[in-house]
């Protein structure tokens, strides 16, 4: 095959060579087709496009009742558990920490409060303390040992989102046995930074008055009646007036952001001094409540007016207050969720996602009420 390629280009050299053809071109000696390969050339057979068969199945739309989203994330539930218990069997455990070595719990008086027990042995914080919570905090206790009850193995103890309260009430307790000790270090610790969620409150960042992002309509095609400001201004100026006047007397809090500016401006000296002294005099499960309800909203403000409207500790304030509308875990989670809110009624809300975050915080916010109130 070789050979039968190069005949043609050794008879083209010759005729170039030859004074006869000297105006013969190489062009014209090569032939015009040469194959390198032997094997017959096979053409691609052409399919017709209406291909028999049934025909595919019609669009499926999104579900959007309350029903089917509740329907399809108990089924994801139940296929989460199955797989638990395929990972984990607690009838044929691996391990100690697979298996629950207790079977009943209950909530048992002793001379110091409350212990909940796990058959014979009470539980214990991380500390290897015994779990004591004060007498008057009966619904504290059986929430615990609720909680432990649930349980299927020693392993998820282990675990502060399946014991939520005990983490909770483990970390008064801390504070409390501090205290009694003398050691400041853990109080002023966090006092100090609940202190810097004041400069930055969710519920003092009022956005510009004229804002080019803000949406005519929301959307389902409603009308947008307020802006975000003056929906910031109307949940944020109830929460002002009550601290500045029962909890903080006298105290002056402005918004962290003009109206026409986004540079943060701090707080007055004294208002930081009297609100600093305000937390750093709380009893540890206030303080410990406080804590919580801080991280979970990202609002001091918000959380100060929840524990005063929940602790015992202020039932002389909201005797005073007698008539005003209550301060609940609704109220919180709305006046420290407004943005979020206000995005989603906008441009719709991510399910597992904006849904699930809501929940969560109202859950947090729950157990800062079992845990201050009496």
């Amino acid at each position: 095959m070789i050979l039968e390629f190069l005949a043609p280009l050794r008879a083209s050299s010759a005729l170039r060579a030859s004074p006869k053809y000297r105006t013969v071109h190489y062009a014209t000696a090569l032939p015009r087709y040469q194959c390198l390969h032997t094997s017959s050339t096979q053409l691609a057979t052409p399919v017709s496009p209406n291909i028999p068969g049934p025909p595919p199945p019609p669009p499926v739309p999104t579900p959007t009742s309350a029903e089917q989203r509740v329907a399809r994330k108990r089924k994801q539930a139940e296929l989460l558990q199955r797989g638990k218990a395929l990972r984990a069997d607690p009838s044929k455990p691996s391990s100690a920490l697979q298996k629950r070595f207790w079977k009943e719990v209950t909530v048992k008086e002793a001379e110091d409060g409350l212990h909940v027990m796990l058959d014979s042995r009470p539980v214990r914080t991380a500390a290897k303390n015994i779990l004591t919570i004060p007498r008057n905090k009966h619904q504290l206790a059986t929430a615990i040992a609720l909680e432990w009850d649930q349980l299927v193995s020693a392993h998820q103890a282990l675990k502060n989102h399946y014991i939520p309260l005990t983490s909770l009430t483990s970390r008064a307790l801390d504070i409390q046995a501090a205290d009694a000790k003398g050691e400041g270090k853990t109080r002023n610790d966090i006092v100090k930074i609940l202190m810097g969620y004041l400069d930055t409150d969710t519920s003092l960042c009022w956005v510009p008055e004229k804002n080019i992002h803000d949406p005519s309509s929301d959307s389902y095609g409603n009308e947008v009646a307020e802006s975000l400001r003056e929906l910031q201004m109307r949940a944020a100026q109830p929460i002002i007036s009550y601290l500045t006047t029962r909890v903080w007397p006298g105290v002056e809090i402005t918004p962290i952001l003009e109206s026409d500016s986004i540079l943060p401006t701090p707080q007055p000296e004294v208002t930081k001094q009297v609100i600093n002294g305000w937390i750093s005099g709380l009893p540890a499960f206030e303080l410990a409540g406080l804590e919580r309800a801080v991280l979970a909203s990202k609002s001091l403000l918000v959380s100060a007016r929840f524990l005063v409207e929940w602790s015992q500790e202020f039932t002389q304030l909201r005797k005073d207050a007698l008539g005003s509308k209550r301060f609940g875990i609704e109220e919180a989670a709305d006046a420290s969720s407004l943005e979020v809110r206000w995005q989603t009624g906008m441009w719709g809300e991510v399910e597992d996602t904006h849904d699930v975050e809501k929940e969560d915080l109202k859950r947090q916010l729950g157990g800062v009420v079992l845990l201050v109130s009496g």
